[in-house]
């Protein structure tokens, strides 16, 4: 096998795979690239077999063949060369020779024999998303995501799609127990039968779908095949299996009868937690809301260090309530809104808080309130 390839190309090829390719060195050829090479190019072919991408790029191909490479390391190799062209060629005993101006690699590598079976979906059941809209939604939901592996069913976003006579819709959630971020909005008519039903795509898998979703305008094709989700941009296809498990009831979560809402400018609103969590304590991030008519003030205390307090212009004509919340938490939901200004819902000082843009009612958080 041998080709050469453009530095660009093939550097960013082997950054988008990083991500993927398995750390933990189970099993050795996981930390491999799968490198193919025909006549239309190359592909790179990454896997942990739980997410896996496979993408094309432009290379002048001589001799086609496959090989498997560790992915980190020549991913460091091409890094470091020069800004020329790069001559990849692997020899019978998979033996990898790479060149470019006057510097020569020779590497290991391994059979691609023992790479794993990647999945090539043609006739799937695939529906058109504009990236843009999937990478807002994803953004303004991934934050609430599960970090605790215990909890294998929250470890993901929960996509759900419904479907009326006028319009589909696609609705995205995340909670991890102490929160919880919703987004819905319309998508082009027809949807696919594991979306209506409900499906939970994987940590790992959202942060590939956010990057493919970063690269810009353009759809992405969603579709399934087995207990796997299938994403498609351009020449990059995506695998990734869904999480096997049951997504609680967020319907239950969210407040039905929060009756007091406050206005709060989101800006001032996001900057004032930053300042106020300084002195908060670092295992709760806790804050205190003092709702007042007209004014919001923000309190935080540490017996080991002091505190602070700061007052906020808002609009509000409730009773005057004073809630604990966990700062990083609704500062998570602000920093991935774009509207002027937020609601905040809320009932007493013992249930949990809603917040909303004022300009977007197809969004919402839920934040838990906390003792302090």
């Amino acid at each position: 096998m041998h080709f050469t390839i453009e530095k660009e190309f093939f550097l960013k090829g082997l950054s988008r795979i990083q991500g993927i390719v398995e750390k933990r060195n189970t099993i050795p050829v996981l930390s491999n690239v799968l490198i193919e090479a025909d006549e239309e190019g190359i592909n790179l072919t990454a896997t942990d077999l739980e997410v896996g991408m496979r993408a094309s790029y432009p290379a002048t191909v001589k001799t086609p063949g496959r090989v498997t490479v560790s992915a980190k390391k020549i991913f460091e190799i091409t890094k470091e060369l020069p800004e020329k062209e790069i001559s990849f060629t692997a020899k019978e005993n998979c033996w990898i020779e790479i060149k470019c101006g006057k510097a020569l690699f020779n590497i290991v590598g391994l059979s691609a024999e023992e790479f794993p079976f990647f999945p090539y979906p043609e006739k799937e059941n695939f529906i058109s998303m504009d990236a843009l809209l999937l990478k807002e939604m994803v953004e303004k939901t991934s934050f609430s995501i599960s970090t605790d592996e215990t909890k294998y069913n929250l470890n993901g976003i929960y996509f759900k799609a419904e479907k009326t006579e006028a319009v589909s819709t696609l609705s995205l959630v995340a909670t991890d127990g102490h929160r919880l971020s919703m987004i819905t909005r319309d998508i082009p008519p027809g949807t696919v039968s594991e979306l209506e039903k409900g499906v939970i795509f994987p940590r790992k898998g959202i942060l590939e779908l956010k990057k493919i979703a970063d690269e810009g305008a353009g759809s992405i094709l969603l579709g399934f095949m087995d207990n796997n989700a299938i994403i498609k941009k351009d020449k990059t296809v995506v695998v990734m299996r869904l999480v096997d498990g049951e997504f609680p009831d967020y319907n239950r979560v969210i407040p039905q009868n929060n009756e007091f809402t406050a206005s709060i400018p989101r800006d001032g609103f996001l900057h004032a937690l930053r300042r106020m969590s300084i002195l908060s304590s670092e295992k709760s991030r806790g804050v205190k809301l003092n709702l007042n008519e007209a004014l919001l003030e923000i309190s935080s205390s540490n017996p080991e260090f002091g505190d602070s307090r700061e007052e906020l212009e808002i609009d509000y004509n409730g009773p005057e309530l004073s809630i604990g919340y966990n700062a990083r938490y609704i500062m998570d939901v602000l920093q991935n809104q774009d509207a002027e200004k937020m609601n905040l819902l809320v009932k007493d000082n013992l249930s949990p808080g809603l917040l909303k843009p004022c300009d977007d009612d197809q969004y919402l958080a839920v934040i838990m309130p906390m003792r302090l």
